[in-house]
């Protein structure tokens, strides 16, 4: 008689850059319970030719529009593999930036939802104020002057806007007022929870 395989926890932390995903994220790998995996979007970057990048962390604005076809199929290709680990039993956390503000709509978060159907998801919104997040660009090396306000990267203004669409999430969190600790945290307690469909899967329905 075959044993039937457990899945594995899915949780992917979508915010704009900047906004403390990382961070939970290892958290998260260090902290919980059993093997998690970081499959997230820097590891894909990584992996992409310096001619094809930033790929997968392709910013809003239509800026590439030479490389921007193949970043549908760079999700596919990382949400296949997101999938893939998790039927094998090994958990995953994954650290995104979705938005679909390319030149013409791609349908990028639908068609993700529709390739982790039937495996457990937690999709969790990372909220940070577009302040913080420009003050953290410049501590990281950011090319932003002393008057970084008033010259807002209009792709970082669509970022924050794009991935914080009312009602997609099954929680959010606010790492401006949170550690990345507390966060993750606030993240463990709801998996505890009775579960619930997930918002990422009710995506799914909006794939064309």
């Amino acid at each position: 008689m075959g044993q039937t395989q457990e899945l594995g926890q899915i949780i992917i932390l979508n915010g704009a850059p900047r906004s403390g995903k990382s961070s939970i994220a290892a958290v998260i790998q260090e902290t919980f319970d059993g093997l998690w995996m970081n499959l997230g979007v820097d590891r894909f970057m990584q992996m992409t030719p310096p001619r094809y990048l930033p790929g997968i962390g392709l910013r809003p604005g239509g800026e590439r529009q030479d490389i921007e076809p193949l970043v549908p199929i760079l999700y596919s290709a990382m949400y296949e593999s997101i999938a893939a680990h998790s039927r094998l039993g090994l958990n995953v956390v994954v650290d995104v930036g979705h938005h679909d503000a390319y030149a013409i709509p791609r349908g990028i978060l639908a068609d993700s939802a529709r390739r982790l159907n039937g495996l457990p998801v937690l999709f969790v919104g990372v909220r940070c104020p577009i302040e913080i997040i420009m003050e953290r660009r410049q501590k990281t090396g950011g090319k932003v002057g002393s008057t970084a306000y008033s010259l807002m990267p209009h792709p970082v203004e669509l970022w924050q806007r794009e991935v914080h669409i009312p009602g997609i999430y099954d929680l959010e969190v606010d790492t401006s007022l949170l550690s990345p600790g507390a966060c993750a945290e606030i993240i463990r307690q709801h998996l505890a929870d009775i579960p619930a469909p997930s918002a990422f899967q009710r995506l799914a329905a909006h794939h064309t």
